[in-house]
């Protein structure tokens, strides 16, 4: 029997989890108990009438800053519920940028205690003494660390086996190494023309060589004009053949090795 994915998420807002895993695709992981997702709230560990977990920064300045202690408690309260010693991860600005590589990491192992932040940030000490992992989506900044972590939740979520009707469907999703890391091709659907726009010739030519040659120039032409790195990153692994190498050359995308 598989062993299941298990996400322990502390956010003072555990109520914004719930609505995820019962809606879209991604329920099916925790429908199916592919993933285990349990969710922890700081302010249930920390003390005083008024459960507080947040204080003004030393120093001065703006906003507040989550206390080290709660967390500490709550972390500890986790991690005594599990039988290992999972990574803590902690979603910051700070962080490595989540990518496709580290979602297949993620998903690959026995889960994560996912942290996260609010306000100004969380003390300096909880995040030295116990965060292994830190992790971003970007640079911008959002008021908390819980749309990171459903971000997470829901890639890891859909390349479980049977979470997706196709088995083979995330396979040709743009970053994915099985299209070499490339952005993917233009999607189209019925009808054949709207609002005066037509299929392309190749996609309704029932010839499989030649539509698959067409998705992958379209996704060569597409990277290379909004991703050129991505190009030089599957160049210089060794992904383009002489045919690909033809088609960025026609498109005047070709790029010199050392990009």
């Amino acid at each position: 029997m598989a062993v299941s994915l298990r996400f322990d998420v502390i956010s003072l807002f555990p109520e914004l989890f719930a609505p995820f895993t019962e809606a879209g695709v991604a329920r099916r992981a925790f429908e199916s108990g592919q993933i285990v997702l349990r969710l922890w709230n700081p302010r249930d560990f920390a003390e005083g009438n008024y459960r507080r977990v947040d204080d003004r920064p030393f120093g001065g300045g703006p906003g507040m800053v989550m206390m080290a202690e709660p967390l500490a408690r709550c972390l500890r309260a986790v991690q005594a519920d599990r039988t290992d010693a999972p990574p803590v991860l902690l979603f910051s600005p700070v962080g490595q940028v989540l990518n496709h590589a580290a979602v297949e990491h993620w998903s690959a192992g026995a889960g994560a205690i996912l942290i996260c932040g609010r306000y100004e940030g969380i003390d300096q000490r909880f995040i030295d003494s116990h965060v292994t992992h830190q992790v971003s989506l970007g640079d911008f900044v959002l008021s908390g660390g819980e749309i990171a972590a459903l971000a997470l939740l829901d890639a890891v979520a859909r390349l479980q086996p049977g979470v997706l009707h196709d088995e083979g469907s995330h396979q040709s999703d743009s970053f994915n190494p099985a299209v070499d890391g490339l952005l993917d091709c233009p999607h189209y659907t019925r009808p054949e023309e709207w609002a005066g726009q037509r299929v392309p010739a190749a996609l309704l030519s029932g010839h499989h060589a030649q539509i698959e040659r067409w998705r992958r120039d379209q996704r060569l032409a597409l990277t290379a004009r909004e991703r050129p790195e991505l190009i030089a990153a599957a160049r210089a692994a060794g992904c383009l053949n002489a045919v690909d190498e033809a088609a960025l050359a026609h498109l005047g995308n070709s790029a010199p090795t050392g990009l």
